[in-house]
């Protein structure tokens, strides 16, 4: 199935966690000078439109990204600043953002000269768009099967690599499939960092994919999950993340920027981060 278009959902609670994951980790892992390789599976469009006639359907981006931009001074962390900074750069001054981007751009701003970024997407008008705005950047697009293109690609050419698997979970048997791309894309390059977005959902699907982590092999996985204080009667109450080789350090720069995140003036959701999968010991 093709009929998912995140440009329903762009700038929604969810989106305000995953990235904000992915910009602190880029940026930890980009202390260190070697490149890296990052894979987006699911890739989307680049750029959003808030404006647009579907986001203003939904209205989610109201109770994510725009709640935390309107109160933006009131997030101490400093781990916020480089994400908010993409965002300043792409929006006039002002209250509300008219732009926001999807996870190419957010890789394609902290790519430095060596680092290899791949966007894999099928979706035939996101698979455009995507084309469209990767004229002229230094970043590959191909439309394929993300989870099959990136396994074929391991290992990369580069010492270090950085996954997003996000898929929109329209067919339940995503989960399970997702669980067993992880276990084999980590079997194939121990080292790499993996971060899988879930949704929570009534009746919980996301189990499946969790279960099929935590009975692999995989060690040293960290689980994030965002749970919305006041939840609407159908559709997401949270958002989940599951990061596998985080950053030294990431877990507690994380929980700080979304407990600041959570807070009732802006989204309104409660954060827990634990260690899903420790490290074995032998």
């Amino acid at each position: 199935m093709l009929s998912y278009l995140h440009a329903f959902h762009a700038g929604n609670f969810a989106d305000v966690q995953k990235h904000g994951a992915l910009c602190l980790i880029t940026s930890m892992m980009q202390v260190k000078p070697s490149p890296i390789t990052c894979f987006d599976t699911h890739a989307g469009s680049a750029l959003y439109d808030l404006d647009d006639a579907r986001a203003q359907k939904t209205g989610e981006a109201d109770s994510g990204i725009q709640a935390l931009w309107a109160h933006r001074q009131a997030l101490a962390s400093d781990d916020w600043s480089g994400y908010l900074d993409v965002l300043s750069g792409l929006n006039p001054a002002g209250s509300r953002l008219k732009r926001y981007p999807g996870s190419p751009g957010w890789l394609a701003n902290a790519k430095r000269p060596d680092d290899r970024i791949v966007l894999f997407e099928l979706h035939p008008t996101e698979q455009a768009r995507l084309t469209d705005w990767a004229a002229g950047r230094d970043v590959t697009v191909r439309c394929a099967d993300g989870l099959t293109g990136m396994l074929r690609s391991l290992p990369p050419a580069t010492p270090r690599l950085l996954v997003l698997i996000d898929p929109s979970y329209e067919v339940r048997k995503d989960y399970q499939t997702v669980a067993s791309t992880l276990v084999s894309a980590w079997q194939r390059c121990r080292h790499g960092v993996f971060l899988i977005w879930y949704p929570i959902l009534p009746g919980n699907p996301a189990d499946v994919l969790l279960a099929g982590v935590k009975s692999s092999s995989v060690t040293k996985v960290l689980r994030s999950e965002l749970r919305l204080a006041s939840p609407p009667a159908r559709g997401m109450s949270g958002s989940g993340l599951l990061v596998v080789n985080p950053p030294w350090g990431f877990g507690e720069r994380f929980d700080r920027m979304m407990g600041e995140a959570g807070a009732d003036a802006l989204l309104n959701a409660s954060h827990q981060l634990d260690w899903w999968v420790p490290e074995t010991t032998v």
